[in-house]
């Protein structure tokens, strides 16, 4: 995937030179340097979606999009997520907002969706490619009143882990589904009382000191029976159902199973890795590879699954990403640059090029699996059909971050659980 530095040098030349300069108005065709409509310039802004981060990865994939339409140029400034939100809302402010950016619907729908920044996808939709995209995909890419402010192109489940070493001594795999990587309520709680019968005392850390990881235990409360974090339209929070109460009281009763106050994601990723808990919350196929080669304390068998459920199947949290194309009033410039997406996503191979580049998988079936010849990837690949609803869109998400953490440690420290539930903003709205 090698290009020559001259070739990269010049697109990271032109993203500076042209962040905001791509969202000039259309000169006149007929006068004096006039820009002919046949000729449009791009703007791609990208937070760091795997290598999307990286120039030389990014401009292998351009390279193509400019051989087959050399009429159309995109230029590429790189985002980080410390500042990048407050860049792509200066240059609205400015009136230089990128044409397209790489992100998720939190943002490309939620936020900028939210503050009508954002072009209507809708027809892109309409493609046969779109139709394979898995159902939760589409709705998260769906604002409220049906306009689509993202075409996604990548995906990601988070799941949780078993210690495999662990269960076996302790006579708990009869209560996983090895194949399928799944397993019921029931069977988290009987193997829960396998470890601590084995020796086990804790079998399992909830952590909730801060909202770091907090995709793992929202999963993990949501699927035990059946509840959910929000309603179905994305209006309001229902944490405060009898599913979700039932399965806290259940976490707070279960000898083996520990509320940890003081503990972010990764002290709970820690402790797992060092054999001081037998399954950890927080897990996906990046943390397997960074523990695997970072940490020598790993010398187990990590065994990734499914968060325990009473449903058919589980409903996984995840990521998703994707491209949105800002409204800056120029219709010639919208048209180009949804060619630019149906470039990407049209072409099985430019497509699964560009989420080999994200090192995520992809938002619709894919066959051949992409990572065929990975097997940690096609390990993982099995938790994508998974995806759960994406209740990062609904109104007033970041401060039900925090009163997730906040409700976990107050059922922790032995509170009534419905009256805590109580005070967690917007529980009781329904949309």
């Amino acid at each position: 995937m090698k290009r020559s530095t001259a070739l990269v040098c010049l697109l990271l030349s032109l993203a500076l030179l042209a962040s905001c300069g791509g969202n000039t108005p259309d000169r006149d065709p007929g006068g004096d340097g006039g820009e002919s409509p046949d000729n449009v310039e791009l703007t791609l802004w990208t937070f760091p979606v795997g290598s999307w981060g990286n120039p030389t990865a990014v401009s292998n994939i351009l390279v193509g999009f400019h051989r087959e339409y050399p009429n159309i140029h995109v230029s590429v400034e790189y985002l980080d997520y410390s500042s990048g939100d407050e860049q792509i809302s200066q240059a609205v402010q400015d009136g230089c907002a990128p044409d397209l950016v790489l992100e998720g619907p939190e943002r490309l729908v939620a936020a900028w969706g939210e503050q009508g920044w954002m072009a209507d996808l809708s027809e892109l939709w309409d493609s046969p490619q779109a139709g394979e995209i898995y159902e939760k995909v589409r709705d998260a890419c769906r604002y409220r009143d049906g306009a689509y402010y993202e075409f996604p192109i990548c995906m990601s489940a988070h799941c949780m882990a078993i210690n495999y070493d662990m269960f076996r001594e302790a006579g708990a795999l009869q209560f996983i589904d090895e194949e399928t990587h799944t397993w019921t309520t029931e069977g988290f709680i009987n193997a829960v009382h396998a470890l601590t019968a084995w020796g086990q005392e804790n079998a399992g850390m909830i952590y909730c000191g801060n909202q770091t990881g907090d995709q793992g235990t929202r999963a993990l409360v949501t699927n035990l029976y059946g509840g959910s974090f929000t309603d179905g339209a994305h209006g309001g929070y229902t944490v405060d159902s009898e599913e979700n109460i039932r399965a806290l009281q259940l976490l707070y009763e279960l000898e083996g199973i520990t509320f940890e106050p003081s503990f972010g994601s990764a002290d709970a990723i820690e402790r797992f890795c060092k054999k001081e808990s037998a399954m950890c919350f927080c897990w996906n196929a990046s943390l397997e590879v960074q523990q695997t080669i970072n940490n020598p304390d790993l010398d187990f068998k990590v065994f990734p699954i499914a968060f325990p459920t009473d449903r058919d199947v589980p409903e996984l949290e995840g990521g998703i990403w994707g491209f949105g194309i800002f409204d800056n009033g120029g219709e010639e410039r919208i048209e180009a640059a949804k060619t630019f997406i149906r470039y990407i996503t049209g072409d099985d191979a430019t497509y699964t090029k560009a989420v080999l580049t994200s090192s995520y998988w992809p938002v619709r079936k894919m066959d051949p699996d992409i990572y065929e010849n990975d097997m940690l990837m096609t390990e993982y690949s099995i938790f994508m059909p998974y995806m759960g609803d994406y209740h990062q869109v609904t109104p007033g998400w970041a401060e039900a971050r925090t009163a997730w953490w906040q409700l976990l440690a107050k059922a922790g420290a032995g509170e009534d659980i419905p009256e805590a539930v109580k005070d967690f903003p917007n529980a009781d709205q329904q949309a």
